[in-house]
């Protein structure tokens, strides 16, 4: 498996160091990656911000585990949360007309295989709206969302290689313990920042791995 949210969750391994049947290979599960996408946020929105989190309720396991950790740095920050179901592309609009209509002032994009398809059509519609948004991939700020703060999925497929090679030796897929993300990166569009009319401090684009400009 490669980039596999919560492996243990869906029930794939019995635990990350010992999976314990057919299945192993690498994980984007990182427990501090809400937290780094609200530090990126509050850089630019003002304190006490409403922030719109879109997320996919069907899938229950790991967005349930993101929410839960979204409600914690938020009250921590100081912020106030809506969370805005979005379970396919039909309800981008609906979602969005939710979200201005309760003045958010910043949206937040839980990552989730569904919402990374439509991306680009949730960042044209946070332009539109004039709402500074952060996903977790870096195709979301690419795709013309304001910022992305997530693993490297790149780095993870590459390492998906290290146990298609151990296993070919011989190697059980028992005994290779799941890797979880050690690289991170975050990536600013400078071009949808000029669009919305903001200035991305020099501290937060300092720490940017890419600025998109």
């Amino acid at each position: 498996m490669i980039g596999v949210a919560d492996p243990v969750g869906v029930g794939l391994v019995a635990s990350l160091a010992r999976p314990g049947g057919n299945v192993t290979g690498t994980s984007s599960i990182a427990t501090d990656l809400v937290g780094k996408q609200f530090e990126a946020l509050k850089d630019i929105v003002r304190p006490s911000a409403k922030v719109a989190v879109l997320w996919n309720p069907a899938n229950a396991v790991f967005q349930a585990a993101e929410r839960k950790q979204a409600e914690a740095v938020g009250r921590s920050l100081g912020m106030r949360l809506r969370f805005v179901d979005v379970r396919s592309d039909d309800e981008v609009d609906r979602a969005f007309a939710t979200v201005s209509a309760e003045a958010s002032d910043a949206v937040m994009v839980f990552a989730d295989p569904l919402l990374a398809q439509i991306g680009s059509r949730i960042t044209q519609q946070a332009t539109q709206r004039h709402l500074p948004s952060v996903g977790a991939l870096r195709a979301y700020a690419e795709a013309g969302g304001l910022m992305a703060y997530g693993p490297n999925y790149s780095d993870l497929t590459w390492r998906a290689a290290y146990y298609v090679d151990k296993i070919l030796k011989g190697a059980k897929p028992a005994d290779l313990p799941v890797e979880q993300p050690t690289k991170f990166e975050l990536v600013i569009n400078l071009k949808t920042a000029k669009a919305l009319r903001l200035t991305i401090p020099r501290s937060l684009l300092l720490r940017a791995d890419q600025v998109i400009e």
